[in-house]
């Protein structure tokens, strides 16, 4: 589980099919073979390190559904370990697990913060609401306004510094991963109109077999 906080930004080494080397710093104490880290909100498990980067295998279906095989040498990424048990939870509740990418639509300014509309896939528009949360590329967001194809999001000066955020241009493709809360809403509601049934039992761990 991750919070949307960014740790640093890394650079990526080398992008080859299936694998990417990133150099980094503060995210690399501590760290071990197996590992979790969470690159542009993408939980992916380290499978080697040095003391100034560490490496990540890509499967390709992750490389399809986000943005990460469109990475190269030289490019920044969203950094972030998973949550500490018991440690702060600064932004919202993170999996790391993307839902579907996104495309920046218009970056404007406003009362000296970067206004970033992005377009959302259609499945996800229904889970994206006024003040709620969203990580884009891993970045915990508050939604400022949407319409029928889109959302807006105010990214702060230190935001715009300390994540890549503040490097994105009209065009740019972001992974893009709802509030989980919403999700579960969703599905209990859905419950809730068809009656408690065997599946949905078995499926939340009431019954087993």
């Amino acid at each position: 589980m991750f919070t949307g906080i960014i740790e640093e930004v890394g650079r990526v080494i080398s992008a080859p099919s299936g694998n990417l080397v990133i150099a980094a710093d503060g995210v690399l104490q501590g760290m071990e073979n197996g590992a979790s880290m969470a690159v542009n909100g993408v939980c992916l498990t380290v499978t080697g390190f040095d003391t100034k980067s560490f490496s990540v295998d890509v499967m390709p279906e992750t490389a399809k559904k986000t943005n990460l095989g469109l990475l190269r040498a030289g490019d920044g990424v969203n950094l972030e370990r998973p949550l500490p048990l018991g440690g702060r939870l600064g932004g919202h509740l993170v999996q790391g697990h993307v839902d579907d990418t996104g495309k920046v639509v218009s970056v404007s300014w406003g009362g000296g913060a970067m206004l970033v509309r992005f377009e959302a896939p259609p499945q996800l528009r229904h889970y994206i609401v006024e003040k709620g949360f969203i990580a884009v590329d891993g970045v915990s967001l508050t939604i400022v306004t949407r319409d029928t194809s889109s959302f807006q999001v105010s990214v702060v000066e230190y935001t715009r510094e300390h994540t890549t955020l503040g490097s994105r241009r009209v065009g740019d493709l972001v992974n893009l991963e709802v509030d989980i809360i919403a999700k579960y809403v969703e599905q209990l509601g859905q419950a809730h109109r068809q009656g408690i049934t065997v599946d949905f039992l078995q499926e939340h761990g009431f019954l087993v077999g």
